[in-house]
């Protein structure tokens, strides 16, 4: 005789569950859903921070110092925080709350109908946000790099090529990269030429970093960027750089950035006729070094060596990771032609993107 099932197994399914106790308790509790919201925020905050006071705690979280004191010190008390002469650290105890209630911290918030919003608006096959806006926080940035090393741990499989491009927030990506199954087997390749950039932002610097934390190998791409023509043509020819670039054409993974206009333009010292052209053509985002305007039209391309956007086709996962309210103008002019599959972001770029679809 078979095993009945269970009228109530349609009902144990996780999301259903979750959503269940958020009607619930949002009804009969709302203040009990106030104060697990505000302590997992501290947890929350103090695990990023730590070793911090509860003054600098009580500014980022915005909340009263007396009201934070109190809470603290309820938290120290069930043992999910140690307090010492440094600063409050998360204790083991805290760091398991932390990670029970983020997916029901993430309904409650609201975070996860922005994720379900920007898949649907931008045909996404995954879109994660993360808590806060990197305008205003620079951990953030170090936030959306944890999440996208998540993304990471469940995709990579070993004998992969992952190209990374350069910037502040890929920066962040490879500082907060750690070794993980498969990942030592992987090799990583910048997606793109960068010599002009800053040593730290440079696609090269960012791919060896990622590549050493994973224990995994790695090639380099020493090419000056942007190039003139002749020089183009020559140096695409080099064996040692055609090598590397048969590598990056090839790459199962991409990280990239996704950069402002007019920021970027800047940043690479463009020159002034270039940068009138890119103001005339009202360039907002900036991707691979094409520039995109409002309608995600490409209106300037600037002559690198790497991957060019028709290479992201043959790709699997193409992930952007870009953040901060004052981006999402930018994030979406890349998105309108729909060439990434995967966007990892923050609370204040979501935020945005969606009050700009419903306009």
């Amino acid at each position: 005789m078979g095993r009945k099932t269970s009228r109530l197994a349609p009902f144990q399914r996780r999301g259903f569950f979750h959503e269940s106790v958020h009607r619930l308790t949002k009804k009969l509790f709302p203040d009990v859903l106030e104060v697990i919201q505000r302590r997992y925020q501290l947890l929350y905050y103090i695990q990023i921070m730590q070793p911090v006071g509860r003054r600098a705690l009580a500014e980022n979280v915005k909340l009263a110092e007396r009201t934070v004191r109190s809470e603290v010190d309820f938290l120290n008390e069930q043992g999910a925080v140690e307090i010492t002469s440094r600063g409050m650290h998360l204790s083991y105890e805290g760091q398991n709350i932390l990670e029970q209630l983020a997916e029901f911290i993430k309904e409650v918030s609201g975070i996860g109908v922005l994720e379900q919003q920007l898949k649907d608006k931008l045909n996404l096959d995954y879109a994660i946000v993360v808590p806060g806006d990197s305008d205003e926080l620079n951990w953030v940035k170090q936030e959306m790099g944890k999440a996208c090393v998540q993304y990471l741990k469940k995709h990579m499989v070993p004998d992969q090529a992952i190209a990374i491009t350069g910037g502040t927030t890929m920066a962040s990506v490879a500082q907060v990269m750690t070794p993980f199954k498969g990942a030592d087997q992987c090799l990583y390749v910048p997606a793109r030429g960068g010599l002009g950039e800053r040593v730290e932002n440079q696609a090269n610097s960012i791919c060896a970093e990622m590549a050493k934390k994973a224990k995994g190998d790695y090639r380099l791409l020493y090419v000056p960027d942007p190039l003139s023509e002749e020089s183009y043509q020559t140096i695409k020819e080099e064996p040692s750089i055609k090598e590397v670039l048969d590598i990056i054409r090839n790459t199962e993974i991409v990280i990239h950035g996704v950069g402002d206009a007019l920021t970027m333009a800047e940043r690479r010292k463009t020159s002034p006729e270039q940068l009138e052209l890119i103001k005339k053509h009202k360039a907002v985002g900036e991707a691979f070094g094409y520039y995109f305007n409002v309608k995600g039209e490409i209106v300037h391309k600037v002559r690198t060596v790497g991957l060019q956007l028709e290479d992201l086709k043959s790709a699997n996962h193409v992930i952007a990771v870009a953040g901060g309210r004052s981006k999402a103008q930018a994030i979406s002019s890349y998105f309108q032609p729909g060439q990434s599959n995967v966007l990892i972001t923050d609370e204040g770029a979501a935020q945005e993107l969606i009050r700009e679809f419903s306009l």
